[in-house]
């Protein structure tokens, strides 16, 4: 059981992202107008709902900017689809029961949907925790579109922020995907050579690879650059050396590697004849990808709704903690799902501890708190790449102060309620995974590159748009 469930491998911090602070500081630049202008304005109380908007600028900064474009428009949209249900849910009824069980559905439609479009890190949480708060705030018909308004005028903010740096360089996530991929099969081949074990630098290098080609397989749709089709070369060469690495020669790729990086031009190299060079596969129509998701489907509700149910059993005022717990849990087999359970767990107990030792300077003023907020921002996105706990440990008091931009709260009594719907939330989550079963998964390595990434063997990693921390996908609040 413990090498199954594992304890101290789920708390293993990684490496760094390359573009670590990329992220960070998207956030900020996003969180940071609206909220400085409700403060400027005496509406702090109105944050919740730019937030909604701002925190979409967390999503796709992996893709290239013409598939980024597209899918912050998609999440932007999908934020306001959520948060417009559970304002008009909100506005209908205060039945706790009730709104739990919308909050549910919502986390349920939530989940699948992001897992079906592949949308990436954070995933479905950030939706869940936004479309979950608003539910258990105090509503009225005729304020629904006001709100709406803020939320749809801060996510084009944050459109705008996360498409910025395209300006400056216009291929940077297909050269920094490309130039990972050399350098990786070249630490491959390298490794082969020296007689090393293979079996990690194996599986980073085909993760590394895969997320090249798809990053330059994105662009689909839009007049193909000289420097894509230079790319696309590299990633066929760096295909060719992982299935062949006794063969390669890492010189060159680690060379092409730092060619490739900045705005410097991309080295050509020669096509490759009898090399197949392929886009990756379509994924299929949406429903194709939605169908097998419905035991996750089923999961997510039911966990999410007995968390808030016990929750409120418990006399808690915030039965959304406990709900959003539950949603960050799910991942693709039990495993992994107690993983995250652990980090959970871990980094929100170590994030309470954090707001106890930061609510005194938060509270001196609305301008403090709102800076606070901003430099928790900052550090969640900078440390969650490293692992889950690690940014939750900011994720956690930065949720707690965003409940305090209505007014002031005493700190015991919000400190108490996230510690159990943390526990509330965590264990009734993992009991819901255990009763409704995993489907077998099935990793066909073809679908996700081409046939002669196909011939190095199927790898045991995970996503390439996703982060590391030992889990399936990067989440928040």
């Amino acid at each position: 059981m413990s090498s199954r469930l594992p304890l101290a491998g789920a708390l293993r911090l990684g490496r760094p992202s390359d573009i670590w602070f990329k992220p960070a500081l998207s956030v900020v630049a996003a969180v940071a107008p609206p909220n400085l202008a409700l403060l400027a304005l005496g509406r702090l109380d109105l944050a919740m709902y730019t937030m909604a908007g701002s925190l979409c600028a967390l999503y796709a900064h992996n893709r290239p900017y013409a598939a980024r474009a597209r899918a912050l428009a998609w999440v932007i949209l999908g934020m306001l689809g959520g948060l417009a249900t559970a304002l008009l849910a909100a506005s209908l009824t205060r039945s706790a029961v009730v709104l739990v069980a919308v909050g549910a559905v919502l986390a349920a439609v939530q989940k699948v949907l992001c897992d079906a479009t592949r949308i990436g890190p954070p995933g479905n949480v950030v939706l869940t925790f936004i479309s979950s708060a608003a539910l258990f705030v105090p509503q009225s018909p005729d304020r629904i579109p006001g709100h709406l308004g803020l939320a749809a005028a801060a996510g084009a903010w944050a459109w705008l922020v996360g498409m910025a740096p395209g300006l400056l360089r216009p291929h940077g996530p297909e050269r920094r995907a490309t130039a990972a991929a050399l350098n990786a099969v070249a630490a491959h081949a390298e490794a082969h050579v020296s007689g090393e074990d293979t079996a990690g630098t194996h599986g980073t290098a085909v993760i590394a690879v895969r997320a090249a080609r798809q990053a330059v397989s994105s662009t689909t749709g839009t007049p193909l650059t000289f420097t894509h089709r230079a790319l696309e070369r590299l990633i066929v060469r760096a295909e060719v050396a992982l299935a062949a690495p006794s063969d390669a020669d890492p010189a060159p790729l680690r060379d092409w590697a730092r060619q490739v990086r900045g705005n410097r031009p991309v080295p050509e190299v020669p096509h490759l004849s009898g090399v197949d060079s392929e886009l990756a596969p379509n994924p299929g129509p949406l429903w194709h990808r939605l169908r097998p998701l419905a035991p996750l489907a089923l999961r997510t509700a039911l966990g999410c709704a007995l968390a808030g149910y016990a929750s409120l059993a418990l006399g808690i005022g915030r039965p959304y903690w406990a709900l959003v717990t539950a949603a960050s849990l799910y991942q693709a087999d039990l495993a992994l799902t107690w993983g995250r359970g652990v980090q959970r767990v871990v980094g929100n107990l170590l994030g309470v501890l954090f707001f106890a030792a930061l609510v005194p300077l938060a509270h001196t003023s609305e301008v403090a708190l709102v800076l606070c907020c901003l430099a928790l921002n900052f550090g969640a996105e900078a440390l969650i790449g490293r692992n889950y706990w690690l940014g939750s440990v900011c994720v956690t008091p930065m949720a707690l102060l965003i409940t305090e931009f209505a007014g002031f709260q005493q700190p015991g009594p919000l400190i108490t309620e996230r510690i159990v719907d943390t526990l509330v939330g965590a264990l009734v989550g993992l009991a819901a995974a255990v009763v409704v079963p995993h489907r077998k998964r099935v990793v066909r390595a073809e679908r996700a590159g081409p046939r002669t990434l196909a011939a190095t063997g199927s790898s045991r990693g995970r996503h390439p748009d996703q982060r590391t921390g030992n889990t399936t996908e990067g989440v928040r609040p």
